[in-house]
């Protein structure tokens, strides 16, 4: 930047400084602001336009435009050229408005006089806030030099309007972190929960955003890379004995934190007149915006790492966030953008509820959520921005929505909700030890899913008669390397013991798709859900499975022993894992371990073709789990992970229902038992159409038996059927309506 743009920066923000450290309402403020930068960037108009809701900006302030707009003009995210700076979250600068495709002309603005428009998005480490527009009468490009500085005004108002400064009068100028909002997500883990906000990354406060002295602010920018360059060098020099794929990723994050031309653009900031924390979050807003549409996966993979970078010098310049962890509050709920499984382990049961501003309903933070009960909403877009430490949140995992700061008409509903479930916990308490026996004389089996030793307690306290689903995978996944199978073998003998002689069905190691073990060697799938997953990969690395085979064996101690191998689709592939487990066999035999007093070996139907597998493989196979979350996905041609999708299909679709009532027939005639797996299996219409259909086992999660027995034990099977074919034979979609108006009358 020339030397007098640098000089004019430091000058407008010297003023915005003093405008900003008055004591006048926040619509005040905001009229001073455009004033100084229109009279410093020499044009005619200067306004400030800040999001009303997620979806609509509004005109709060101006210096050049008619007065009688503020507060008046509004326009969607993406229209006209301030919406269109807003959602593309660059910079959008012209010589002639009017000309530019998806231009909105606004009369009441008067702004036809001005053909020159610049429009800077107003955002906060990739959050936009607003948009900083200048105009001139005089048809020109705005130079580069004048682009950057108005960025950095842009970045200067962001953390002011995050520290609330213009709090006032106006829609669009609401107090932040004071007024009740609704989050709405998507449904990962169903329950309901009051609580704490606690931040999983509390985020670091920039309270100084204009600097006082540029060398000062230089000296400590610096000095905080030093620091950062050294916390990088001893991670790495820690990792040496990890394996070369670890490696390989510490030397990228450690190249990217000796980068020159990251630093340089920091420097450039400073000596515009941020301070060096602002110089920070500017830098990694810009790069938010830039990497998040970068076609490379690679590229969008690194946005992670710069964040991290980002946030470990904004702390170490700061000083904030150091020990956020040590003070969990009492009833916490956790907020967090995302989180992986071992963190989420770290904190143990004594979460109350989780909420993710991403996530997905297959991560691995979900697996876990699912196997404690607790309440978790993903995909609540903004919550990490919005949510303080301290904070009363509402977390209702039915409706996927969360509650913060909830006024007192939601909160009183809320707390109502709560007591309804308390007394319907009780009384299904009473029915804890009696059979899932239907009025028709039906007795249907219910199991629970576990993945974790902290998961068998709820054997005996749910009413299970024991584990339908044991998920191996998650002690791969909490790992940064492959367990020893001794360790396996202790853990899954802790798990049969813990069941105190009740079945447990091991499931084999599920990996791939959304579950990547940090230890392999990635594989860029542009499908990885139909990809190298799950019984392929054992089938591909026998020596992980026949690991794990031996674990089991050893486990069982002379016990009998259940297993299943997932995501089998055809028959040669449950014949290749079958023989592998009978060399398992042969060898513990072999070094005079005992073996399995009986042995039940399975497999999980969750794709289609299984189910028009030869007759051959109904005749060979023990058992079979309908994995009902992927079979959905494959049946419907419905990704799991895609919130547009996902919810689209109902399990009850009437031909879902009718490849279910084939699988019956078929297993019967084979005399193979057969059980549903999955979240549907919890649900209670599903489970007595399920259960309706023919299938008398089903699994699901401990939280989900007692509702499921609760209906069995009210209504004659026979009923339901005759209900479901009435609906079929009208031509309905699905009996789920029919189902639920008859159910009024009988429970």
């Amino acid at each position: 930047m020339p030397h007098g743009m640098e000089s004019e920066s430091r000058k407008l923000l010297g003023r915005l400084r003093e405008a900003l450290g008055s004591d006048r309402e926040g619509q005040a403020r905001l009229n001073q602001v455009v004033d100084l930068i229109a009279g410093s960037m020499q044009t005619e108009v200067c306004s400030i336009y800040l999001f009303r809701d997620p979806e609509t900006l509004e005109l709060c302030a101006t210096k050049g435009l008619e007065p009688e707009s503020v507060h008046k003009t509004r326009m969607r995210l993406g229209e006209g050229l301030v919406g269109r700076t807003a959602r593309s979250r660059v910079a959008v600068n012209t010589a002639d408005a009017p000309s530019e495709k998806g231009f909105r002309y606004m009369p009441e603005t008067g702004e036809e006089r001005y053909p020159s428009f610049c429009g800077v998005p107003i955002q906060r480490l990739g959050d936009v806030l607003g948009v900083l527009v200048v105009q001139s009468k005089n048809a020109r490009l705005f130079t580069a030099d004048e682009v950057y500085a108005l960025e950095i005004v842009a970045m200067v108002l962001a953390e002011m309007t995050e520290l609330g400064a213009f709090v006032g009068e106006g829609a669009a100028l609401m107090a932040r972190h004071q007024q009740p909002v609704l989050f709405r997500g998507s449904i990962a883990q169903e329950g309901a929960s009051e609580g704490t906000v606690f931040l999983h990354e509390p985020r670091v406060v920039v309270t100084n955003p204009i600097s006082d002295d540029p060398d000062v602010e230089l000296k400590r920018l610096r000095e905080g890379v030093e620091t950062l360059r050294k916390t990088v060098d001893t991670m790495l020099t820690g990792a040496r004995t990890a394996d070369a794929d670890q490696i390989e990723v510490l030397e990228a994050y450690r190249m990217f934190a000796n980068s020159s031309s990251w630093v340089k653009r920091m420097e450039a900031d400073v000596e515009s007149g941020l301070s060096a924390e602002a110089a920070v979050e500017k830098e990694q807003s810009m790069a938010r915006a830039r990497l998040s549409k970068a076609g490379d996966a690679y590229m969008r993979e690194r946005l992670s790492d710069l964040d991290d970078l980002s946030n470990r010098l904004l702390r170490i310049l700061t000083g904030q966030g150091a020990d956020a962890r040590a003070e969990i509050p009492e009833n916490p709920i956790l907020v967090a953008r995302n989180i992986g499984p071992g963190e989420l382990l770290e904190y143990g049961k004594a979460l109350k509820g989780i909420v993710l501003s991403e996530g997905s309903v297959g991560s691995h933070a979900t697996i876990v959520a699912r196997a404690w009960a607790i309440p978790l909403v993903i995909n609540a877009s903004g919550i990490t921005r919005e949510a303080l430490n301290g904070d009363v949140i509402l977390v209702d995992g039915e409706q996927g929505v969360a509650h913060l700061r909830p006024d007192d008409n939601v909160h009183a509903a809320f707390r109502d909700k709560l007591a309804m479930q308390t007394r319907a916990q009780e009384r299904y308490a009473s029915i804890r030890d009696l059979p899932a026996q239907a009025r028709c004389g039906s007795v249907v089996s219910l199991h629970m899913n576990a993945g974790l030793m902290a998961d068998l307690p709820s054997l005996e306290g749910s009413g299970a008669e024991g584990v339908g689903l044991f998920r191996t995978e998650l002690q791969f996944l909490i790992r940064n390397q492959m367990p020893r199978r001794s360790e396996l073998s202790a853990l899954y003998s802790r798990v049969i013991e813990a069941a105190n002689g009740r079945r447990v069905n091991f499931r084999t190691l599920d990996i791939g798709s959304d579950k990547v073990l940090t230890y392999m060697k990635p594989n860029d799938e542009p499908n990885p859900a139909m990809g190298w997953r799950a019984i392929r990969v054992g089938l591909d690395k026998p020596g992980v499975l026949r690991m794990q085979l031996q674990a089991f064996i050893r486990a069982a101690n002379g016990g009998p022993l259940t297993l299943m191998f997932p995501f089998v689709t055809q028959l040669s592939e449950f014949r290749s894992a079958k023989a592998e487990f009978e060399k398992a066999i042969q060898r513990e035999d072999k070094l005079g371990h005992p073996l399995p007093s009986s042995v039940e070996v399975g497999a999980m139907l969750e794709t289609p073709s299984l189910g028009f597998a030869p007759d051959a493989f109904f005749e060979e196979v023990d058992f079979i789990s309908i994995g009902g979350n992927d079979l959905k996905q494959f049946f419907f041609a419905a990704d799991r992970e895609n919130e547009r999708v996902r919810r689209r299909y109902d399990t009850l679709d009437v031909s879902f229902l009718s490849f279910l009532e084939m699988l019956v027939e078929r297993c019967s005639k084979a005399n193979v038992p057969l059980s549903f797996c999955g979240e549907d299996a919890g649900r209670p219409i599903e489970a007595l159409c399920f259960a309706a259909l023919g299938l008398r086992s089903l699994s699901m999660r401990p939280a989900s038996v007692g509702p499921v027995k609760h209906v069995l034990r009210r209504v004659d099977l026979t009923e339901v059927k005759a209900i479901m074919d009435k609906s079929a034979a009208k031509g309905e979609q699905s009996p789920r309506r029919a189902v639920s108006d008859w159910l009024v009358y009988q429970v």
